[in-house]
């Protein structure tokens, strides 16, 4: 499968998880090679055919969402294309898929290996809850939750304004450790990483693994800060029959 990852995380064993990469399609540049994503500006068939290409290789049912940034949690269904920005399930072969370029995707599985769940989480949504609304959905205690953070922009290249601090620190005080001063005045890089484990953890889950990727530096991923005109890849999360 190319250099797609599989996320090393203490997971039950019926829980499957990948993660894409750039490589492995059949989309032309900007889009190369394995754009997951219809809203880009890529041609149809060739994400299509790598849609195609994903599912005949990882054996699972894709519930592809329409991202919008928000908190919305819906029931993975791969019939539909549902407006929502995380998903959950306990069918097995059904994968709650997320598609980022830079935003943060999130995987989440119980203990018990019975239910999982995937969000997008740029800096819009963690701010506004959407790692909380997904483990509402989830229904279980946060400290039988495991979660895997994905590949997103890294704290040396995510430049925010002090306007996104302060929603941060306002909610909770520690995130103030997780903003350093950035390259301009009143500019401000942020852990993304960092901040969602903080949220997480005010929730009791405090099993978090991952989060050591860049998007931005790392070639091997899409990145919108790194080309505006970019495809996307995909984290997917489902149970084993």
């Amino acid at each position: 499968m190319h250099d797609w990852l599989t996320p090393q995380w203490p997971a039950p064993a019926r829980v499957k998880t990948y993660v894409t990469t750039r490589s492995g399609g059949v989309s032309v540049a900007p889009y190369d090679s394995c754009n997951l994503g219809a809203h880009v500006g890529d041609n149809p068939l060739a994400v299509q055919k790598n849609r195609q290409r994903l599912v005949s290789l990882l054996g699972c049912k894709p519930a592809w969402l329409q991202q919008v940034h928000g908190i919305k949690v819906v029931e993975a269904t791969p019939a539909l294309v549902l407006e929502a920005d995380a998903s959950w399930t306990s069918k097995p072969a059904v994968a709650c898929t997320v598609m980022t370029a830079d935003c943060l995707p999130v995987l989440f599985c119980d203990r018990a290996g019975s239910r999982v769940a995937a969000a997008h989480a740029g800096w819009r949504g963690l701010a506004a809850g959407v790692l909380e609304a997904t483990l509402e959905q989830l229904a279980v205690p946060g400290d039988e939750v495991l979660v895997w953070l994905g590949p997103a922009i890294g704290p040396q290249a995510f430049e925010v304004g002090s306007e996104v601090r302060d929603i941060f620190v306002a909610e909770h005080a520690q995130a103030a450790a997780a903003f350093q001063p950035g390259g301009s005045e009143g500019k401000f890089f942020a852990d993304i990483y960092q901040l969602a484990r903080i949220r997480l953890a005010a929730r009791g889950v405090e099993a978090v693994y991952g989060g050591d990727f860049c998007t931005v530096s790392d070639p091997r991923f899409f990145s919108y800060r790194r080309s505006a005109q970019t495809g996307r890849f995909a984290s997917l999360i489902w149970l084993g029959n």
